[in-house]
């Protein structure tokens, strides 16, 4: 095997302090942090102390707890939990954790037991999904770390990671969970798994703005006009996509078909370092489409190079295969097929893996694989790293942003996707990104696609895509006067929004506090519950998304929410409520329900700046009624980067900021 360069290796601290562990010959039970265990039953006596795709640090610093043994076994006690063990076989009648003072009857955790058929967690309130991939509504969800009772068991089933950077097989027959002790703390709870797994990194401030997406046959003069006319109607973005047909698509049969494609289609872009280059002067980062399950085939650019450093005859044109469990190709493929492609221009890859989960390394999902190397990978000579694919499993908050498929164009799926992007919180990924207005299918519906771009404008990332069709693309001129005016502001508004979003963002690698978050993480009751579709975006606002027709009569949109105890402004006009009730809101297509608490203080730049590089100006609103406090980040967007924070505060007795 070939080494891997470094900065294709994961920075790990896999092993605990022997302080922390209490051993037997077969059980080793490690106190992570006094609300955070570590589980685990070996038939062997051998435990893991590697990292795993899912555990990069369990170095999480002493912890206060102590150990009673007597004749039932051992009890483990920290400030919060209690466990009891019998020292055996892990059982439901040997092995039990509580918390100290539960919320209920179901606070104590017995191994094993399942509550309901195939679901391993009573009350969970869910994590997040692969994909929504042909998802019309709603889907079902993996477990998350969030839970009426009180506790979420994560069970680490991933491979092996060692200090070489690559992955390898488990010991064989061990048990090995994480017990999630933390009532309804959600934040404490996700900030702990960030430090187990990872934080979420710090996105580029480029990925804030508005993205441009559609699966079409560009010319690189179609979108290079697309682009002016962009500018021309004052809609401003800073992602432009290109999808799958900017490589070869129509190639000969005896190279199999044109999914996979690593080579310019220069019938479409004859110069595509002119035609990046033309993107790039107008603000705009590049994104390409892949789909790299069929490997690297002799009719491409760069297969001669490929074959002959993996050592493939390139006279017998015999496929390179995408062996993504193959360091060596790994490796090869970075450096002789997209690093060319990235030297031209290309500033950021979509990984639309849509191949299954098996590859030559048991257990081994190539999605993962591909996330996290790419991920590095794109954190090279300095860089701030960024990749785009779709979800594989806890741990992928390390490789933002998220891909979650080709959305369904209805009510239903409008519906889903707040709900969808907040619960995802409880799983520690922060940086959805969805198809916005919907991707296929479905029908068209002008009033639909306009709260679909309000929804955008206050999503973690707002990208606008659609299928290959006359009638589904998402140009705002294509759509009814009043539905063109309001997808207009809210393009308009994401980008003012930037300073804002941005501060968010280093708050999510820092502090562990992602961008969208479900209202019960603000206020943990059953009445916050049921607002399904409502979610806190960044630490000033809460958002309750309009996701259903409005009434015929009045019509106005409606939604109903839950407001935490406090007094809330709406953003947008300045009205009044009281919390700790459910309030019913109704707007017109115009308006949104967006309420920013009282003391609140938000950085927009000013109406006419529509870049997302730091600005020369802000303007400043405060949402009086009570003190506030805002520290601004801003920084010269390396991947070390230089930083300034400026500190706001609001002072209600004095009306001075």
């Amino acid at each position: 095997m070939a080494d891997l360069p470094q900065h294709l290796i994961i920075a790990t601290s896999p092993v605990a302090p022997a302080a922390n562990q209490v051993v037997g010959d077969h059980y080793r039970i490690t106190v992570l942090t006094s609300r955070l265990l570590r589980l685990e039953y070996s038939p062997t006596g051998r435990f893991e102390d590697r990292a795993t795709q899912l555990a990069l640090h369990r170095d999480l610093g002493p912890v206060d707890f102590r150990v009673v043994r007597d004749a039932a076994g051992l009890h483990l006690f920290t400030d919060a939990l209690v466990l009891d063990y019998d020292e055996g076989p892990f059982s439901s009648s040997g092995l039990t954790v509580r918390l100290s003072g539960g919320p209920g009857y179901h606070s104590e955790w017995r191994y094993g037991v399942r509550f309901q058929p195939d679901k391993w967690q009573p009350g969970n309130l869910g994590g997040t999904a692969r994909t929504l991939d042909g998802v019309d509504g709603s889907r079902p969800l993996e477990d998350g770390l969030v839970s009426t009772t009180g506790y979420a068991i994560l069970e680490d089933t991933g491979l092996a990671l060692g200090e070489d950077g690559w992955v390898a097989s488990r010991i064989e027959g061990n048990t090995d969970l994480y017990y999630f002790g933390y009532g309804w703390d959600a934040a404490d709870a996700v900030r702990d798994f960030y430090r187990l797994t990872g934080p979420q990194p710090l996105l580029p401030r480029w990925a804030l703005g508005n993205w441009w997406s559609r699966y079409h046959a560009y010319t690189a003069d179609e979108y290079t006009e697309l682009v002016e006319r962009f500018e021309a109607e004052q809609l401003p973005f800073s992602v432009a996509v290109v999808d799958m047909d900017w490589h070869k698509v129509d190639i000969d049969p005896r190279y199999g078909h044109g999914w996979t494609g690593f080579s310019w289609n220069t019938h479409l872009f004859p110069n595509p370092r002119d035609f990046l280059a033309q993107l790039h002067s107008r603000g705009l980062r590049v994104s390409l489409n892949l789909h790299p399950a069929d490997g690297v085939r002799a009719h491409e650019d760069r297969y001669l190079p490929l074959a002959t450093r993996l050592g493939v005859d390139a006279a017998s044109e015999h496929p390179v295969n995408f062996d993504i469990a193959n360091p060596d190709f790994l490796v090869a493929y970075f450096e002789e097929v997209l690093h060319p492609l990235e030297d031209e221009g290309v500033d950021l890859w979509w990984l639309d893996w849509q191949q299954g989960s098996y590859t030559a390394i048991p257990g081994l999902d190539p999605l993962w694989m591909l996330n996290h190397f790419h991920f590095l990978d794109s954190a090279r000579d300095g860089r701030r790293p960024l990749t785009f694919s779709r979800y594989a499993g806890p741990g992928s908050h390390r490789y933002p942003v998220g891909f979650s498929g080709d959305t369904i164009t209805t009510w239903a799926s409008l519906d889903f996707q707040p709900y969808f992007t907040a619960t995802a919180a409880n799983i520690g990924y922060g940086w959805w990104s969805h198809d916005i207005g919907g991707h296929c299918f479905g029908v068209r519906d002008d009033e639909m696609a306009a709260r679909w771009f309000q929804l955008g404008a206050f999503s973690p990332i707002n990208r606008l895509h659609s299928t290959n069709e006359e009638f589904s693309g998402k140009e705002p001129w294509k759509f009814s006067p009043l539905a063109r005016q309001v997808m207009g502001e809210a393009l308009r508004l994401r980008h003012r929004l930037v300073p804002y979003l941005y501060t968010a963002a280093e708050r999510a690698h820092r502090l562990g506090e992602p961008i969208v978050r479900p209202v019960y993480w603000l206020d943990p009751r059953p009445e916050a519950l049921a607002a399904r579709t409502s979610f806190a975006f960044g630490s000033e606002l809460l958002v309750a998304p309009i996701t259903s027709p409005a009434d015929r009569g009045t019509t106005l949109g409606q939604v109903s929410t839950w407001l935490p105890a406090g007094e809330w402004v709406d953003f947008f006009t300045g009205v009044r409520y009281s919390g700790g009730r459910t309030v019913q809101l109704h707007r017109p297509l115009t308006g949104y329900p967006v309420l920013a608490k009282a003391g609140a203080i938000v950085p927009l730049t000013l109406p006419d700046a529509y870049g997302t590089g730091t600005p020369d100006a802000l303007e400043v609103h405060v949402f009086t009624g009570a003190d506030g406090e805002f520290t601004l980040y801003e920084d010269d967007d390396a991947a070390s980067p230089r930083v300034v924070t400026t500190r706001f505060t609001w002072s209600e007795a004095n009306r001075t900021l």
